[in-house]
């Protein structure tokens, strides 16, 4: 049986008009989403991507950031009990990466949780959902850029003994009046994917590499300087300080979903999405609790608090020379900028699902014709993200992300009962184990965290979602296809998108 949905009327009565209720929970039948999965306006989306390039995209979405940016903010919070708090922060993104995996294989379009939702839970929710998820991706991206700049900086000191004017590298209210690397570097980002998703796939593959590499080197480094002595009292701030950390520390594993939108230029996604999403995390957690453990090892964690506490700085401490940090700068700012590339490409291909839907302007769906890649929306949201990170101080933002993830993560979780409950039928290239056990503690987990955030952080993503609500009601809902044309199902619904020929 399909979803509900505002399909026209066969005959030529004019079909009544829906109730205001009904108009917030249409439903999008999920032989529609799949059914239409690749076409945009003018053209549609390339199948190109294998397994490893999909968690390439996964990993290069989310390794670095919470290491060479966050870690800085969290160690203050939790002392050496921050190793702690990003396994519960892992735990809390892999009961949602198991949700994740199983609506990946079972509904492989562009729009990742957004789609999601909309299948199960209705218009409005889907609308909510994608209107986190701008939040998320936009402001992530803006906020590693800002990182960027900082490792560019120490870049350019160990080499060459000059730096970017504060001028030039932060934005007002930060001491600053532009801050142009993080400018550059999602330029730079834009340009990689206007060539397309594989020519991007392959970049990113290189730079993923690079980051890895560059942390087994601090690694290897810091334990040159451990001292046991550093973990003496694990606990200075309570146990409380845990879950506070890790509610920072999600901000961190922000892009473990990149491969999910990425269902439509999959070249096998009902097998490879699950199995890219399950493989980026686990590398990814393994590797930011590795580099944490050392990181506190080789420094007291009260260094950690007020100082510019990078893993550049911490290795040029350990071993006296600043050679070894500037080694590491020039890795972050290879792998930071992986973050920007893969980010950026989540973020236009949900708004590439919600153009289809005309829940946003069709600009966003228009798909260039020699790279399969939509053009237009690649340049709209590289600027606005771009301006964001050079002229506009994120502040608590940053924290609002974390919200608007956590919130998605959670409608996924939910998503996943919803959808066993009224498609049971459907073929499930990969199911959560222990049925609702899994997705509930993956709601649960996400409700947890997102109480643990501060007031402040609250009051930011209630205005965000206002000013959403307001655009929705204004735009969204009287544009939505559903009203305009209805749902296209193919005659005989069919959730396999990928035909032998398109491998």
């Amino acid at each position: 049986m399909l979803d509900h949905g505002a399909a026209p009327p066969a005959d030529d009565t004019v079909a009544p008009k829906p109730s205001a209720l009904h108009a917030l929970t249409r439903r999008k039948p999920v032989e529609s989403l799949v059914n239409e999965g690749g076409q945009g306006e003018g053209g549609s989306l390339r199948r190109s991507l294998s397994m490893g390039q999909l968690t390439m995209i996964s990993i290069g979405a989310t390794l670095g950031t919470g290491i060479f940016v966050v870690l800085g903010e969290a160690v203050p919070k939790a002392g050496p009990a921050v190793t702690v708090a990003f396994v519960l922060a892992g735990l809390t993104a892999l009961f949602s990466a198991l949700s994740y995996a199983e609506l990946a294989g079972t509904i492989p379009v562009s729009g990742s949780s957004y789609s999601y939702a909309y299948a199960t839970m209705g218009e409005l929710i889907a609308w909510v959902c994608g209107w986190c998820l701008l939040l998320e991706y936009g402001v992530s991206v803006a906020a590693v850029a800002v990182g960027w700049g900082d490792y560019l900086n120490e870049l350019l000191d160990g080499t060459i003994g000059v730096t970017l004017p504060a001028s030039l590298s932060a934005p007002p209210g930060d001491g600053g009046v532009f801050n142009l690397p993080a400018l550059i570097v999602v330029v730079l980002a834009m340009v990689f994917l206007l060539g397309g998703a594989k020519e991007s796939a392959r970049a990113n593959a290189i730079m993923v590499f690079v980051k890895i590499v560059s942390l087994a080197l601090f690694c290897a480094v810091g334990f040159m300087g451990f001292k046991s002595g550093n973990y003496a009292d694990f606990l200075p701030l309570g146990r409380d300080s845990i879950g506070a950390a890790a509610a920072v520390l999600f901000f961190s594993y922000i892009g473990f979903d990149a491969a999910s939108t990425a269902g439509e230029e999959a070249k096998d996604p009902k097998r490879d999405l699950p199995r890219a999403i399950m493989l980026s995390l686990v590398v990814v957690t393994a590797l930011y609790v590795l580099v944490a453990a050392v990181a506190i090892g080789a420094w007291d964690w009260r260094k950690f608090e007020g100082t510019d506490a990078t893993l550049a700085a911490i290795m040029n401490d350990v071993t006296g020379q600043s050679f070894w940090g500037t080694l590491l700068a020039a890795g972050a700012v290879v792998s930071i900028a992986s973050v920007v590339l893969t980010v950026l490409y989540g973020q236009t291909r949900i708004l590439f699902a919600m153009s289809r839907d005309g829940l946003v302007p069709k600009v966003f769906g228009k798909v260039h014709a020699r790279t399969g890649s939509p053009r237009a929306n690649t340049v709209i949201v590289s600027l606005f993200c771009g301006v964001l990170a050079a002229a506009v101080p994120l502040g608590e933002l940053v924290n609002a992300t974390s919200i608007g993830t956590l919130f998605a993560f959670s409608l996924v979780n939910v998503a996943v009962v919803v959808l066993r409950r009224t498609r049971r039928d459907m073929d499930r290239s990969f199911k959560v184990p222990l049925g609702p056990v899994f997705p509930v503690l993956g709601l649960l987990c996400c409700v947890y965290s997102m109480l643990s955030l501060d007031l402040i952080t609250w009051k930011y993503f209630g205005g965000w979602m206002a000013v959403g609500l307001v655009v929705y009601f204004l735009y969204g809902m009287r544009r939505s296809r559903l009203v305009t044309t209805g749902p296209s199902v193919p005659a005989e619904p069919s959730t396999t998108p990928v035909s032998s020929a398109e491998k």
